[in-house]
């Protein structure tokens, strides 16, 4: 072998040794069946109200080696569950959710914030009854792994952030009912 053939064969075999380091970035898809956010908010002081919607749909993108990704959850809003039928109603109606008129929350990342190989705060537009406000949610769990039973690449995580409902048009019996709604959202996504 030439001094040139050596440099080439170098060089290919450096390239595959780095290749796992350039891994692109995954997209998963939001698993409905796994994947809940729920909203609490005190109930005139006596007690935590907590409830959850049924219905979300999305996809996050992720890439462990760059440490960037994206988030992109749609929420229907219809699918409210307060484990009470007619409080479901009452939540969706004008002063609170206006499903009617919006019948989907979303929330779109700006910009995920890594510490070491996990995201922990994910900053972003949440869209609720046709307002959009910036929050930031905190990252309290995150996993990425093959799924043991789909044997699949898959994530989750479990994140948290607090708004004011009277931010998003839906302030009503603020300050007894609580005006602070904290929300979270437990996920789970599979790789498309």
């Amino acid at each position: 072998m030439n001094f040139m053939q050596k440099s080439l064969a170098a060089l290919v075999v450096s390239l595959a040794a780095a290749a796992p380091a350039l891994a692109a970035p995954v997209t998963y898809t939001v698993d409905n069946t796994h994947t809940f956010p729920r909203f609490s908010y005190s109930h005139f002081g006596y007690s935590t109200q907590l409830s959850r919607f049924d219905t979300t749909r999305g996809s996050v993108v992720f890439d462990a080696a760059a440490k960037t990704g994206s988030v992109d959850i749609t929420i229907d809003a219809k699918s409210v569950n307060t484990g009470y039928a007619t409080f479901n109603e009452h939540i969706q109606g004008e002063d609170f959710l206006d499903t009617a008129k919006f019948p989907t929350a979303t929330f779109k990342s700006t910009k995920v914030i890594f510490k070491g190989d996990k995201p922990v705060k994910v900053e972003g537009n949440l869209t609720l009854k046709g307002v959009t406000k910036p929050v930031t949610l905190t990252v309290t769990s995150f996993q990425s792994m093959a799924h043991p039973m789909l044997k699949k690449p898959a994530i989750g995580a479990n994140a948290f952030t607090v708004v004011k409902r009277s931010d998003f048009g839906a302030g009503k019996y603020a300050p007894y009912v609580g005006d602070e709604v904290r929300i979270d959202i437990a996920l789970e996504a599979i790789a498309e």
